[in-house]
C-alpha cells in the first residue's frame, strides 16, 4: 500500500464488478448480519480432510470453528503492502493475531498493487508467497483475468453490494473513500473548494497528485475525478487528462509524487488524494491541515481483497477474509477513517460505530457510489496510458 506513496498506488476507481449506483446510507438487501469472525459454525467435518485451497466458504470446513482450527494449524499468514498507518491495518493485524494466535508477516509494506501482483507470480510455490492481497480494482480485475485468485465467499457476503464484488467470490471491495483536496492553510491562503478552483493562479507550483496515474491507482482516481468535474464521465476520462494539462499550463501542477513529506516541506502544499489517507497520513504531520471533497466531483473508490489461488496458507487466508468482513473488522476499517464496504448494512442493522461514522468528511450533496464497469475502467486505463505522457512530458 505504499506507506505514504506507493500504497496509494493501489487505490483505484471503485470496485468494477457490475454497473450500479449505491447510496452509502441506503440499506443493502441482505439476509445475513455482520458478526464477529470468531462466531458461528461447528466443525462437523474433519478439517484434516478439507482441501483449504479449494474451499469456497467456511461451510467447507464444517463452519467457522473448523476454519479456525485449520488456520491455527497453519499458524501463519502472509500479507503484503499493508503499512500500519494505512486504513488502520496496524490495529487490524494486531487484533487478528490476538484473536487467533496466527503470526502475520507483512512483506513490502511500502509497495504497490503492481508489486503485489508481481509477488504472486514470482514467489509462486514458496512459503513466503502472499496468501492474500489488498489491491486497487483494476489490479483485482486483471489478476482475476490471469487466474490468480481463489473464489471464496465470506459469511457476510450478502452485506457486500453486488456492484462491489465478483459474483463468484474471486475478489470483493473492502474499504474506500472519496478523492479529496488536502491543503496546508499556513501556505495556501485561499481555501480551494473544487477542481475548477485549483486553476486559480494563486496556486502556482502548489498542486500535486501522488504519482503517475499510469502506475499509481490513486493518481488515476484523481484523473477520473477531474474528468467528472470537467464534463467527462465514467465512459470518458479524457477531460481529466485535459484538465491536468491545463493545470500544468497555468503553472499550478507540480509533476512530482505528492506525499505527506512534500506537503510538510511546502513543495506540494496542495495534494489531491483519498480523503482517508489525507486524514490518517498527512493530518498528523501538518498542523491545521484541511481536507475538502470537491464540490464539482464526488468520486468514490474502493480497494479489493482477493485470496491467492496458490496461497501457502490457504486456511489462514480465508480466516483473514472472514475477520475483515466481520463487524469487528469493518469497524476497524472505519476507525482508520475509511468507509467500509458493508457500511450501508451496518447502518441498517445498528452495528456501525456511530462516533467514527460521524467523524468522516462531509460529502457535498450526500455522496454516492457510481461504479464504473470493467469495460469502462479498462477503457479509461488505456486512454490514460496513451495520453498522460502529454501531461508529464
Amino acid at each position: 500500500m505504499g506507506g505514504f506513496i506507493l500504497r496509494a498506488s493501489k487505490a483505484i476507481v471503485a470496485s468494477v464488478a457490475a454497473v450500479g449506483s449505491i447510496l452509502l446510507a441506503a440499506g443493502c438487501s441482505s439476509s445475513s448480519s455482520s458478526t464477529t469472525a470468531a462466531s458461528g459454525g461447528t466443525a462437523s467435518a474433519s478439517t484434516a480432510a478439507v482441501d483449504a485451497s479449494t474451499a469456497t466458504s467456511a461451510a467447507a470446513f464444517g463452519g467457522m470453528n473448523g476454519l479456525i482450527a485449520a488456520a491455527k494449524k497453519e499458524g501463519q499468514l502472509n500479507v503484503i503492502t499493508l503499512p500500519s498507518n494505512w486504513a488502520n491495518y496496524g490495529a487490524i493485524m494486531k487484533a487478528f493475531t490476538a484473536m487467533y494466535g496466527i503470526k502475520i508477516t507483512d512483506a513490502n509494506p511500502e509497495g504497490s498493487s503492481a508489486n503485489e501482483i508481481s509477488a504472486i507470480n514470482e514467489l509462486k510455490g514458496k512459503s513466503t508467497a502472499p496468501d492474500v492481497v489488498d489491491v486497487g480494482s483494476s489490479f483485482a480485475v486483471s489478476g482475476d483475468a490471469s487466474g490468480l485468485w481463489a473464489p471464496y465467499k465470506v459469511a457476510t457476503w450478502n452485506d457486500i453490494p453486488a456492484a462491489a464484488k465478483a459474483a463468484n467470490g474471486d475478489y470483493y471491495a473492502d474499504y474506500g473513500g472519496y478523492v479529496a483536496i488536502g491543503y496546508d492553510p499556513s501556505k495556501v491562503k485561499v481555501a480551494p473548494t473544487s477542481f475548477k478552483s485549483l486553476l486559480n493562479p494563486i496556486y502556482k507550483n502548489q498542486v500535486a497528485i501522488d504519482g503517475d496515474p499510469t502506475q499509481t491507482g490513486s493518481a488515476f482516481a484523481a484523473v477520473y475525478a477531474a474528468a467528472l468535474a470537467n464534463g467527462g464521465s465514467l465512459s470518458n476520462i479524457a477531460p481529466g487528462i485535459a484538465y491536468f494539462k491545463q493545470l500544468k499550463a497555468v503553472g499550478n501542477f507540480v509533476p512530482t509524487e505528492g506525499t505527506p513529506a512534500t506537503v510538510q516541506s511546502g513543495a506540494t502544499p496542495l495534494l489531491i488524494w483519498w480523503d482517508y489517507l489525507l486524514a490518517s497520513e498527512v493530518t498528523p504531520v501538518v498542523k491545521g491541515f484541511k481536507i475538502v471533497i470537491p464540490s464539482d466531483a464526488q468520486y468514490a473508490g474502493y480497494y479489493d481483497q482477493a485470496i491467492s489461488a496458490t496461497a501457502p496458507d490457504p486456511a489462514a487466508a480465508r480466516l483473514w477474509e472472514e475477520f475483515l468482513y466481520s463487524t469487528q473488522g469493518q469497524n476497524l476499517f472505519l476507525g482508520g477513517e475509511t468507509r467500509p464496504i458493508e457500511m450501508s448494512a451496518m447502518i441498517a442493522n445498528g452495528t456501525i460505530n456511530k462516533t467514527e461514522e460521524a467523524a468522516l468528511p462531509t460529502v457535498p450533496g450526500g455522496g454516492g457510489l457510481d461504479l464504473p464497469t470493467t469495460a469502462q475502467n479498462t477503457a479509461a486505463e488505456n486512454v490514460v496510458t496513451q495520453q498522460w505522457p502529454s501531461v508529464s512530458g
